[in-house]
């Protein structure tokens, strides 16, 4: 894949994560992905990830992926951006988040997530 296509790639995966589709979120990852966040230092499987999506789907249904930066990598690309969202209690939130991705033969193999950790805290309360 060349630099553009990493930015495109990024840009239909943000979509669908967006539209909260598991399954065409699943269709970016190989089977064997691994999806590591800083905030718990523990790698997910595809399954799990899916699951966390789906309960942002139920909880935040008004969230958006406000992207600010995406540069290509040479085996896949980085993003930073703001989760936007409204918490059920009715309260506005928002979080920092980057991500940087690895992609081989088409599919993110890896995933590395930096969450601001006092903001993701905050989604605790509502199972999470």
């Amino acid at each position: 894949m060349s630099k553009p296509d990493y930015v495109d790639f990024a840009k239909r995966f943000v979509a669908a994560i967006q539209d909260g589709d598991g399954e065409a979120v699943r269709a970016f990852y190989a089977p064997d992905a691994k999806l590591w966040h800083n905030t718990d230092n523990i790698e997910q499987t595809v399954d799990q990830n899916l699951k966390v999506l789906a309960w942002f789907v139920k909880t935040l249904p008004d969230r958006f992926y406000r992207v600010l930066r995406v540069e290509a990598l040479p085996d896949g690309f980085v993003q930073q951006h703001i989760l936007e969202a409204t918490l059920p209690n009715g309260e506005k939130w928002a979080m920092d988040a980057c991500v940087v991705v690895k992609i081989e033969n088409g599919l993110i193999t890896r995933l590395d997530e930096y969450l601001d950790s006092a903001k993701s805290a905050q989604l605790r309360p509502f199972g999470r």
